[in-house]
């Protein structure tokens, strides 16, 4: 006998067809009215766009038209044999604004989400009117430990790549699903089921050789940097680095963990869309 899941309230998602890409999956609301400004909200690695947001999808279509889709190989992303490069997410993004006919947008990046907004901004400048960018950094590895950390991900991913699909499967239950069991509810628990963990653990390789910082200076739109301030996975004098490396950046703080969208959802979404009306003016 099955038991019922019980989700959030979520608003409306469907599938999308990414020409010469594949097929992603998005939530998608109206805002207040047809002429709202537009944030893509790009979550973090491990997550999908509902367990990242699913706390503020409400809160910031009051103010704006919200687009949130899952990353490659998160969730109902879309799937591919090819390695798993975050300039690939930031160009689905951007190729995903063009089939819903959406000119310019705030790409909102929330930890891996950081990385795939500029990278959005560096390869389709005309598409950004601003970015926001939350719990994150310029680099996630700083030091040969942890780069040998990242590339043992990377390297875990290929091996997932090679396995057969029962070796996947264990490796999903064991390492990941039952250490996250405890500390999810059931629907959170369903929604990482959904991932393809060779591409999800490609991608925290791919963080591990992202760096943004040669060309941070080069930034030239509104940037509103959302720095957590109890953040042990993303430290806080990396975020602050970050944004005193964008000449265009303003710092809002939210007095919470990397967990804040959703542990501290109603002060985070407050900041936030404070944060985004920043970067309209």
């Amino acid at each position: 006998m099955s038991v019922e899941v019980l989700a959030p309230p979520l608003p409306p998602g469907r599938e999308v067809v990414l020409p010469g890409r594949g097929t992603t999956f998005v939530r998608d609301m109206p805002g207040p009215h047809p002429d709202a400004p537009v944030v893509m909200l790009l979550h973090g690695w491990t997550a999908t766009a509902d367990l990242n947001f699913f706390a503020l999808y409400e809160r910031l279509g009051r103010w704006f038209r919200v687009v949130a889709p899952d990353h490659r190989g998160h969730g109902r992303g879309l799937r591919t044999r090819r390695p798993f490069r975050l300039a690939d997410c930031a160009d689905d993004a951007a190729c995903l604004a063009d089939q819903l006919g959406i000119e310019r947008f705030v790409p909102v990046g929330y930890s891996m989400g950081g990385p795939v907004a500029l990278l959005t901004w560096r390869r389709h400048a005309p598409n950004v009117r601003g970015l926001v960018l939350c719990a994150t950094a310029a680099q996630f590895a700083h030091n040969r430990s942890q780069r040998l950390s990242f590339l043992g991900l990377g390297s875990l991913g290929v091996a997932a790549r090679l396995a057969p699909p029962p070796t996947r499967t264990w490796v999903t239950d064991q390492v990941f699903l039952k250490r996250r069991a405890e500390r999810w509810g059931p629907w959170a628990l369903q929604e990482a089921s959904r991932h393809d963990w060779r591409m999800v653990l490609e991608a925290g390789g791919a963080l591990g050789t992202f760096s943004a910082r040669d060309w941070l200076g080069e930034i030239d739109v509104p940037t509103s940097v959302l720095v957590t301030l109890r953040d042990q996975v993303v430290p806080v004098r990396r975020q602050l680095q970050m944004a005193a490396g964008i000449p265009t950046a303003t710092v809002l703080r939210v007095d919470g963990e990397h967990d804040a969208a959703v542990a501290r959802a109603d002060h985070f979404a407050d900041t936030l869309v404070d944060a985004v009306h920043r970067v309209l003016v």
